[in-house]
């Protein structure tokens, strides 16, 4: 583990391996007799490293980041040694209790106001489907036990994560009663259509529940402007949910907290320490005001899971689905107190400064333009040509194995998109991007 740490960029970043490689070269049965681990390790090294996209390779620029850390794999192994649930309280205080104390402290650390409680989920799509049904229960307690929920709308932004969409058919929302809110030209939601939208669907006898901002989307990390959203959603009794996954992270840095303001009066935010604050996957931390609302929602205790009662034993179990819950906090807590609130600063400040400058250079580079704005640390531009171009482009770039980027489109325009957020990158490295995109436009 500490090898390949240590030395991550000698592989390419995408393994140069076709769909069914591996799987063809594995036994198609498992092993009748123990092998030892020598041999399993070996094998991990000669078959399962070279099939691997390298997530923590600097030269990972694709989606969001989602790097491990050394404090954070060290919680990790921690945790898995102790192996503990922490569904209730008595089945593991260390892992209710530090749940609480950290996400507090990460609370503070962003700037979010008291009081909010604070629960750790796999990913934002869990997070944000919980805050959805939240949502439901505060409109429309019925569908608890009566199930349906028929004309329940949710309203969010063209340019919102499809873990929303997926969230609300999941909790049996439907497709067709999630409204996707134009976005004006820096790709943030309209207000002003957002309300039209509420009134369009109340006159016709539907039932407005949940508003879904993002701060940081996924395409453009562009930022909702929940200061006015927020008044909206409270004047229709609308729960107010926001993503702020990838972005709020950076409300560490003090300069950068004017992103999350109006989030104070949501009801529910998600943000993923496991994409920008260098924690290993999986790690994603709802918090809402209106935790007893969320618990109504999901509490159902059998006889064999009834312990007594305290004021001070919180029991996740009741706010959510799963039941199994496994020491996660750990891992964030060797995090935050291994770099502290200004480290993690500095390293967030480092990988904007390194956006902005590349951002500039696009700008500077007649044969790019840039496609939209860079707020945080991703970057979307494109090649004067065509979208055959680009997509070539972007192949090119990311064969060399040095590099990989991701792609998105906008206003119909493939459009390549370098997103910065490894631990492990320099403004080096994002410079080397730069050096290869250009060396490979044609």
């Amino acid at each position: 583990m500490a090898d390949y740490l240590a030395h991550v960029e000698r592989y390419p970043v995408l393994p140069s391996v076709k769909p069914g490689d591996l799987a063809d070269s594995l036994p198609r049965c498992g092993p009748e007799h123990g092998e030892p681990m020598s041999a399993i390790l070996e094998d991990f090294r000669r078959q399962i490293v070279p099939a691997a996209t390298h997530w923590n390779h600097p030269g990972f620029m694709a989606y969001f980041a989602t790097s491990a850390s050394g404090p954070g794999i060290l919680g990790e192994m921690l945790s898995a040694t102790l192996n503990m649930n922490g569904m209730l309280w008595k089945t593991s205080p260390a892992v209710v209790e530090l749940e609480q104390v950290t996400l507090d402290w990460l609370r503070r650390w962003i700037g979010l106001t008291d009081p909010l409680f604070g629960i750790i989920f796999d990913t934002a799509s869990t997070s944000s489907m919980h805050a959805i049904a939240a949502a439901r229960e505060m409109v429309a307690p019925e569908v608890r036990t009566e199930g349906g929920g028929a004309g329940l709308v949710l309203y969010t932004s063209e340019q919102a994560h499809s873990s929303i969409e997926k969230g609300a058919i999941a909790i049996g929302i439907g497709q067709k009663n999630v409204r996707k809110i134009p976005v004006d030209g820096e790709f943030r939601m309209r207000p002003d259509q957002l309300a039209a939208a509420i009134e369009h669907d109340r006159a016709a006898g539907l039932r407005p529940f949940c508003v879904v901002a993002t701060v940081g989307t996924t395409s453009t990390t562009s930022i909702d402007p929940v200061d006015a959203l927020a008044p909206i959603a409270e004047r229709h009794g609308l729960w107010l949910h926001v993503d702020a996954a990838y972005a709020g992270v950076a409300a560490i840095a003090p300069e950068f907290q004017h992103i999350l303001k109006g989030c104070d009066r949501a009801d529910s935010l998600v943000v993923n320490p496991h994409k920008w604050l260098f924690t290993p996957v999986d790690l994603s931390v709802l918090y809402t005001r209106r935790p007893e609302i969320l618990r109504h929602a999901f509490s159902l205790v059998p006889e064999y899971l009834r312990t007594a009662e305290d004021p001070r034993a919180v029991n996740y179990m009741d706010y959510g689905v799963p039941l199994g819950r496994r020491f996660r906090a750990l891992k964030l807590w060797f995090v935050l107190r291994y770099y502290g609130r200004e480290g993690i600063a500095q390293m967030i400040r480092n990988q904007i400064a390194w956006a902005q400058e590349l951002a500039r250079q696009v700008d500077a580079d007649d044969r790019f333009e840039r496609t939209a704005p860079a707020p945080f640390s991703t970057v979307c531009f494109r090649f004067k040509g065509s979208d055959e171009e680009n997509q070539a482009l972007l192949e090119r770039v990311n064969a060399t194995g040095e590099v990989f980027l991701s792609h998105t489109v906008l206003h119909g325009r493939f459009t390549l998109r370098l997103a910065i957020g490894n631990i492990g990158t320099t403004r080096a490295h994002v410079q080397r991007a730069w050096e290869l995109v250009k060396a490979n436009a044609r």
